[in-house]
């Protein structure tokens, strides 16, 4: 073999070396999806919870009783903000009426009896999480990452070209909602989960989001009540269900290593897809009054007195 011939061959050696490394090493490593594996909410009647902890902070230990655990991470101690990005198409048909009902339900929980259930959860200080919610800044996205079967890596860019861009203001002490209209698919929602959320470093700041997205091609899937609701819209009144869901979850949970119980059920997930004593309300039920509205959201659970699910505290 020439010399040249031979440099070709060790060449064409080591290139398929270092590939089959590569290949080994991408095997064995988590998919590079998405920062942190978000924690969900499954469909009505699916399977438990997808909580895997985040490493809790060093020599922390779980301090038990309730029947939910505090296991040594941060929650959210001021007053949190909702920022919202409107991800897809919110113009057509009645999505507008959709937005108002959305809204008027993350104005007025903050400093509700519902939300001071979320009173019971303090971080190792003993400082609780305040009766305070805020909507902040609010963006419309029609499609930046695509329409069709996103990934959830897809919805940390939403979020993180939101808040790196200036479109909405970066804060620790936010929750940035990606809401998605109905011309939106994402993979896994409404065949094995409504909502998730969980956390990144975006810009050196620790940003906690969600993603939550309309029922309407699947009602059944993630809505207590598919023909009739209590403001007549039962896709928005669903979504309002699980964005309570998902907003106390991180504010207790925030990082995924302060609150859980043995089995990974963060507060909500443990009254999850149970609504407690309704009444009538716009062709359908209600279990709560805000501002003058009704809704039927799903119940949370109380960290006090042995532990139980409630609509409100105390």
């Amino acid at each position: 073999m020439s010399h040249s011939r031979r440099r070709m061959a060790l060449a064409a050696a080591s290139l398929v070396a270092s590939t089959l490394a590569w290949l080994g090493a991408a095997a064995s490593a988590d998919p590079p999806e998405i920062n942190h594996r978000p924690h969900v909410l499954p469909i009505r009647g699916g399977g438990p919870p997808n909580h895997q902890p985040e490493a809790p902070p060093a020599g922390a230990a779980p301090a038990r009783g309730n029947g939910i655990d505090y296991h040594g991470g941060p929650v959210m101690t001021n007053p949190a903000t909702v920022h919202i990005v409107w991800y897809g198409d919110w113009t057509s048909g009645n999505g507008s009426d959709k937005q108002a009902i959305l809204t008027h339900f993350l104005l007025n929980v903050g400093g509700s009896p519902y939300y001071r259930i979320n009173t019971t959860y303090t971080n190792g200080s003993k400082v609780p999480v305040p009766n305070s919610v805020t909507l902040g800044a609010q963006t419309t996205d029609v499609g930046s990452a695509g329409l069709t079967n996103l990934n959830d890596a897809a919805i940390q860019t939403i979020v993180s070209s939101a808040v790196t861009s200036g479109t909405l203001p970066k804060s620790a002490d936010a929750v940035y909602f990606v809401l998605t209209g109905p011309n939106v698919t994402k993979q896994g929602f409404l065949t094995s989960y409504c909502g998730w959320h969980t956390h990144a470093t975006m810009g050196g700041t620790d940003i906690k989001f969600s993603f939550v997205g309309d029922a309407s091609a699947n009602l059944s899937a993630c809505a207590a009540q598919t023909t009739g609701s209590p403001n007549g819209n039962p896709a928005a009144d669903a979504m309002v269900s699980v964005i309570a869901h998902e907003l106390e979850e991180t504010a207790t949970d925030p990082d995924l290593n302060a609150w859980y119980d043995r089995r990974g059920y963060e507060n909500a997930d443990k009254c999850a897809w149970t609504f407690g004593t309704t009444f009538p309300s716009g062709g359908g039920n209600a279990n709560m009054t805000l501002g003058g509205k009704s809704y039927l959201v799903q119940r949370n659970w109380v960290n006090a007195s042995g532990g139980y699910c409630a609509l409100s505290y105390p």
